[in-house]
């Protein structure tokens, strides 16, 4: 089993800063990719941003340049920082990743957190 946990949602103005974070916990030898992905109401779930365990990073047009993705390999845990946010960046994040466990390899997601963009 292992679970992932997101936290650092909330209400933001438009052209603030939140910043998410997503643990992941468990029995599992080592996670490569680890991302997040979001779902705005009457949409489907799109890619944000994702990270390999050396480092590699990509991310969605819409959010290149004011996101920035990372990860701690020792804590098992992933960060998004979010700046310059905007109304269409509401949703729920979903943190995702994809261990590699003693049955295999896993695709494992978060129970997501939602982020509002609202004055």
């Amino acid at each position: 089993q292992v679970q992932l946990v997101e936290s650092g949602g909330g209400l933001v103005q438009p052209g603030g800063s939140l910043r998410l974070s997503c643990s992941a916990s468990g029995t599992f030898f080592m996670i490569n990719a680890m991302g997040w992905y979001r779902q705005a109401p009457g949409k489907q779930r799109e890619l944000v941003a994702t990270i390999t365990s050396g480092g590699t990073t990509k991310y969605a047009d819409s959010v290149k340049g004011r996101f920035t993705i990372s990860r701690d390999n020792a804590k098992n845990t992933v960060y998004l920082q979010m700046n310059s946010l905007k109304y269409e960046d509401t949703a729920v994040y979903y943190c995702n990743a994809d261990p590699f466990a003693p049955d295999g390899y896993l695709e494992v997601w978060g129970q997501g957190t939602l982020v509002t963009v609202s004055s």
